[in-house]
């Protein structure tokens, strides 16, 4: 497969295309395909082996998460509880005065955080850490999985019981590990930084061959084995690899060997984000929010969530990429073309809000507003598209079913804030 070139013939649509007048099922979503030692024996003989090793390690890692949380329950006649879900982030704030995190409460969420890390080194998401400390035998994780959930839905757990035990979704294990470091660099309390570099470890693990990012690591299946883009998730990593790296502030406390090693981490995830930037008639265009981390492919996520351009994580690509110090050449170039893209597709006049009763939400004209995208751009015309649970694909926002139309963002403004930092990052790009 010649990844990410799309063969379509295509001219950029008139603005008044981006909102199309007639409705159409255009498709059905497909499936991730499952990363497997099948599929790892297509690609290059020189490229088989290292794949070969992750999906090892990946299966060692999941087993001995396993292992240990069965052994703890070994004989008990009660199960603890869960952990109960909620705002996670909201518990371990990184913009408090550095004094406060010597603070008791800090240090209480700080020993919670140490305590719910797993035996990989990773962290559930949507938890909150402002509680007790885990008991033996609890749960590592909030449990995550959405309710009335079908036995074919694209989120469906592959392991029962088994969901997000180490994930980046959310900013999972990424605040953690950047709240650790605060509270050590607090206190000096060793076992804050020791968690803190097993968080580190634990994303160096995790990471791609190719140097991508999973949403879930150990794999456990499904869509979460991709390549994630999704809701900034690999922009995150990069940026704490990033942090590491350089050894500053915080990360002052990272030991010289890890920070090479995080350094070198953020270099290779870079070139992969150039490599993934999708390429439609030799130009390159947007990136999508997940990826086929062997053919660097656009997929499907959820049910609803279409292989495609997306607006919102190519926003957040271009923002971290504009950041860096001393982009080459090739940065420069991709962030050109992205932003490029991004200003042909706004959507001016238009607002996508509630119904008076409140009970769905729209997209209708108003003067002014504006500009918005589609959270989603079909890769070969351009045009917005749109899913539903079911699986259905479509042109029009009032296709999907309401209950999706009310409860997803499929028009948002967030490229707006990247196109402002472009116009300022341009004059000394060029």
């Amino acid at each position: 497969m010649n990844r990410r070139f799309l063969l379509a013939s295509l001219a950029v649509l008139p603005l008044a295309a981006a909102v199309p007048t007639f409705a159409a099922q255009i498709g059905v979503n497909t499936p991730f395909p499952e990363l497997s030692v099948e599929r790892i024996n297509t690609l290059p003989v020189a490229q088989r082996q290292a794949w070969l090793d992750y999906l090892n390690r990946s299966k060692a890692a999941i087993a001995a998460d396993q292992a240990a949380l069965k052994a703890e329950r070994e004989g008990m006649t009660t199960i603890p509880d869960g952990p109960k879900g909620g705002n996670g982030e909201a518990t371990m704030p990184l913009d408090k005065p550095a004094e406060w995190y010597g603070s008791a409460e800090a240090k209480a969420v700080a020993d919670n955080i140490v305590s719910f890390q797993t035996p990989a080194g990773g962290w559930g998401k949507n938890q909150p850490h402002n509680g007790p400390v885990r008991l033996k035998g609890q749960h590592y994780v909030a449990n995550n999985m959405p309710p009335n959930q079908k036995p074919d839905d694209f989120d469906a757990p592959h392991l029962p019981g088994w969901g997000y035990v180490g994930t980046i979704d959310n900013d999972a294990t990424i605040t953690e590990t950047r709240f650790l470091l605060k509270v050590f660099a607090a206190t000096k309390v060793e076992a804050y930084r020791a968690s803190a570099l097993r968080g580190l470890q634990y994303l160096l693990n995790a990471q791609f061959p190719n140097g991508g990012w999973p949403q879930v690591w150990p794999l456990t299946g499904g869509y979460h084995d991709g390549m994630t883009l999704n809701d900034n998730a690999m922009s995150s990593v990069m940026q704490l690899m990033g942090d590491a790296g350089r050894g500053e502030g915080d990360f002052a406390a990272v030991p010289a060997e890890l920070r090479t090693k995080t350094a070198a981490a953020e270099t290779r995830a870079i070139q992969v984000l150039l490599d993934a930037q999708v390429i439609i008639d030799g130009k390159r265009t947007l990136w999508a929010q997940q990826y086929d981390p062997l053919t660097l492919t656009p997929t499907s996520a959820r049910n609803y969530e279409p292989p495609a351009l997306s607006s919102s994580e190519s926003a957040s690509v271009l923002t971290y990429l504009m950041k860096l110090n001393a982009p080459s050449k090739a940065i420069v170039a991709a962030v050109h073309a992205g932003a490029a893209m991004l200003e042909k597709l706004k959507i001016e006049g238009m607002v996508f809000s509630k119904t008076p009763d409140g009970q769905d939400r729209l997209l209708t004209p108003k003067d002014g507003a504006g500009p918005l995208w589609s959270r989603y751009y079909d890769m070969k015309t351009l045009k917005p598209i749109f899913g539903n649970r079911s699986k259905t694909l479509h042109d029009t926002i009032n296709d999907v079913e309401p209950e999706r139309r009310r409860g997803y963002s499929w028009f948002n403004n967030s490229a707006a804030s990247a196109l402002s930092k472009y116009a300022k990052w341009k004059e000394t790009h060029a």
